[in-house]
């Protein structure tokens, strides 16, 4: 039987989405709700410690049913990969080895400006809005991916 959040259709219980958001010192989370229509930004983990940001992550799958990570693959502005893009790439390789789920790469350009963008908009600025830029970036993320899913 499958954990996870309520939802889905005919008794099966719907996995969860995690955007994750990856930067150098921190990663940021965020996850759908129950429904999978929204984004709900889950904080920052430590970018730094590999091991224990996968520990969390298959944390995650047992204990909120993620059945999906997405992982934010920084592209440049003509769509081409650098040292940045293959480093994701790896990772998301590890993430899938970790927890047993897939793993999916998804185009994270503008995210982080559309991220300052809503933080400005909240009135939320300096050292608050730096400790919250990857959150949102991933929860940025995620809606994007979320709604495209119901186009």
């Amino acid at each position: 039987m499958e954990r996870s959040g309520r939802g889905g259709k005919g008794g099966k219980v719907r996995k969860r989405v995690c955007a994750l958001d990856l930067g150098a010192a921190r990663v940021g989370v965020a996850i759908d709700d129950e429904l999978g229509l929204y984004a709900h930004g889950r904080g920052v983990l430590d970018g730094r410690d590999t091991k224990a940001l996968l520990r969390h992550l298959a944390d995650m799958v047992e204990e909120d049913g993620v059945g999906r990570f997405l992982v934010g693959l920084p592209l440049d502005m003509k769509g081409g990969e650098g040292d940045a893009a293959r480093k994701a790439r790896l990772l998301a390789q590890r993430i899938a080895d970790a927890t047993g789920v897939e793993v999916e790469l998804i185009d994270e350009r503008l995210s982080t400006v559309q991220a300052r963008r809503a933080l400005a908009a909240s009135e939320v600025h300096g050292k608050k809005a730096r400790a919250r830029i990857d959150e949102v970036s991933a929860a940025t993320l995620l809606q994007a991916w979320l709604d495209a899913r119901r186009e």
